[in-house]
């Protein structure tokens, strides 16, 4: 199987840019799109987050509850989008017009790749080296990284969101950045007419 969207990482950028894919593709121009999600890469900075400032999250929200919630969220409501668990993405690369992921177990095909890994080194996965840089918004004393990009876009197919984009450590950033990526995506599927999903309430 050649998927069309293959992401790497479920923190708040990945899972965010998984659940914008998945409810998208009951619409015509995405009927037939295959998703996956590596959900467990490393450990996220979710697992020791504490949430106060972040609209639509109860006061002491915790972030390892977000981690499993997230997950639950799209099992239940998007059981289309393929969650990969307990594989470690080793290697990306350009492979006759779609993207080879190796893990420690598999190999994946795609047509475009989202890596939404933290900004934390090192960064191992082969093949995306070389654009690595410093992180642009973070304390230089913490030596952050980011994946060389233009408004996510590494290269036609290859997309980065969340910190490694050289975005703020902050849940709402992080989410919009996954968010940001998904709906350019789904913009390319419905023939580059600008596109964006939104579910409505029904008043009775």
């Amino acid at each position: 199987m050649i998927f069309d969207v293959f992401i790497v990482g479920a923190g708040v950028s990945g899972m965010q840019c998984a659940l914008v894919l998945g409810s998208a593709l009951t619409k015509d121009y995405a009927k037939g799109k295959k998703v996956a999600i590596i959900t467990h890469q490393r450990s996220s900075h979710l697992q020791e987050a504490l949430f106060n400032n972040v609209l639509g999250l109860s006061p002491e929200t915790l972030g390892k509850d977000i981690l499993e919630e997230g997950k639950k969220q799209l099992k239940e409501l998007y059981p289309e989008v393929a969650q990969i668990e307990n594989e470690k993405v080793m290697m990306v690369t350009e492979e006759e017009g779609s993207y080879k992921v190796v893990t420690n177990k598999k190999e994946y095909y795609s047509k475009n790749v989202v890596i939404a890994l933290n900004y934390s080194k090192p960064f191992e996965i082969v093949g995306l080296e070389q654009y690595v840089e410093r992180h642009i918004r973070a304390n230089a004393v913490k030596d952050r990284i980011q994946l060389r990009n233009f408004n996510h876009l590494i290269k036609e197919g290859l997309y980065v969101c969340g910190t490694l984009a050289g975005w703020r450590s902050q849940f709402a950033i992080a989410a919009g950045s996954g968010a940001s990526v998904a709906t350019d995506i789904l913009t390319i599927w419905n023939d580059n007419v600008p596109t964006k999903v939104h579910d409505k309430y029904k008043k009775e």
